[in-house]
């Protein structure tokens, strides 16, 4: 089994949006997403979580709805807003620049300095 990934400082609303933006979830169902799509190599704390959903929510990148759940208990289902959308790709974009550039520190010899 492989062990599980810490998330840096900031990641985890990316990967909220990004989930969400694949179609609307409630909470747990975001969670869960999140870990599937990681191979199950995310481990994500509940309270960090929901945190992150809420700020999300107040920034207006996600907005939540009221709900019926697959097991036909009350929740709020989030959708990814029109400004979330332009965020995901912003940061995106971002995460796709820091990782090529830290690849290329990373993959450097001595002799190509």
């Amino acid at each position: 089994m492989t062990k599980p990934v810490e998330l840096p400082q900031g990641t985890l609303e990316v990967l909220i949006l990004k989930a969400v933006s694949l179609g609307p979830l409630h909470g747990y169902g975001i969670l869960l997403r999140i870990q599937q799509i990681s191979g199950e190599r995310l481990e994500i704390l509940q309270g960090s979580f929901y945190t992150a959903i809420y700020r999300l929510e107040r920034q207006g990148w996600i907005r939540g709805e009221w709900g019926e759940s697959e097991n036909n208990r009350r929740a709020r289902f989030y959708s990814l807003t029109a400004a979330g959308t332009r965020q995901l790709k912003a940061e995106t974009a971002k995460w796709i620049d820091m990782a090529a550039v830290v690849a290329g520190i990373l993959n450097k010899k001595a002799d190509e300095i």
